[in-house]
C-alpha cells in the first residue's frame, strides 16, 4: 500500500506544480502512523486537483476567525472538498463555526471564492451545505469593521453567476440551497454594501 500511495503522490506532485493537496499529506500521515489510507482519497484529490487552487497562497496564519487564528482554515476546506460525507459535513461544520457563525472576519473573505470552488464541483459531498454557509456569510455583520463585512459580502455576491448556475444543478439540495442563496444575493442590503 505505502508503494502505492507513494506512487500517486508522486504522480500528483509532478502534475500539479509540487504542490501536495492536504488530503494527501493526511494519507501519508495515516501510512506513517500505521493505518490503511485509502487510495481513493489521493485518487479524488487528483480529479479534483484544480479546486482550492491557490489557497497555499494566503497567509491563513495571519488572518483571524471567531475563535483566534485561521492557520486551520486550509485544512478543513480541504476536507469538505476531498473528504466522504462524513468528513465533509465535520469540516463544514467547523469553518461555519469560525467564519460566519457569529460574524465574518478576515478569514472569511478569503475563505469565499474557496467555497464558491466547492459548491461548484461535482464531487464534493456537502455541496448544498457549502451553499448554506455562504448565505449565512452573507447574512452576519461585524459593525465595528465595515471594511471586513464589506469584502465577506462582496466575496458572495460576485458568486451570483455560480448560484445561478447551481439553481439548474441535478441535486435537489443544491438547487434548493442554490436558489435561497440567489434570493439572499438579489436582495441583499446592509450598511456596508449599500452604494455611497
Amino acid at each position: 500500500m505505502e508503494n502505492v500511495l507513494a506512487s500517486a503522490v508522486g504522480e500528483m506532485l509532478a502534475s500539479s506544480g509540487n504542490a501536495l493537496p492536504a488530503l494527501a499529506v493526511d494519507a501519508l500521515r495515516e501510512v506513517e502512523w500505521g493505518r490503511s489510507a485509502s487510495l481513493a482519497s489521493i485518487e479524488r484529490g487528483r480529479v479534483v486537483g484544480t479546486i482550492l487552487k491557490g489557497m497555499s497562497r494566503v497567509r491563513w496564519h495571519e488572518l483571524t476567525h471567531a475563535y483566534g487564528s485561521a492557520k486551520e482554515v486550509p485544512g478543513r476546506l480541504s476536507r469538505v472538498a476531498w473528504g466522504d460525507a462524513l468528513t465533509s459535513a465535520s469540516a463544514l461544520s467547523d469553518l461555519g463555526f469560525w467564519l460566519g457563525e457569529l460574524s465574518v472576519f478576515d478569514a472569511t473573505a478569503e475563505a469565499v471564492p474557496f467555497l464558491w470552488d466547492l459548491a461548484v464541483t461535482d464531487s464534493v459531498a456537502s455541496r448544498s451545505g457549502v451553499i448554506q454557509l455562504l448565505m449565512t456569510i452573507l447574512e452576519q455583520v461585524n459593525p465595528p469593521r465595515l471594511d471586513i463585512q464589506y469584502a465577506a459580502h462582496q466575496a458572495v455576491l460576485d458568486g451570483r453567476g455560480l448560484a445561478d448556475r447551481l439553481a439548474g444543478d441535478g441535486d435537489p439540495a443544491v438547487q434548493a440551497a442554490a436558489q435561497d442563496l440567489m434570493a439572499a444575493i438579489d436582495n441583499h442590503v446592509c450598511e456596508a454594501c449599500r452604494p455611497a
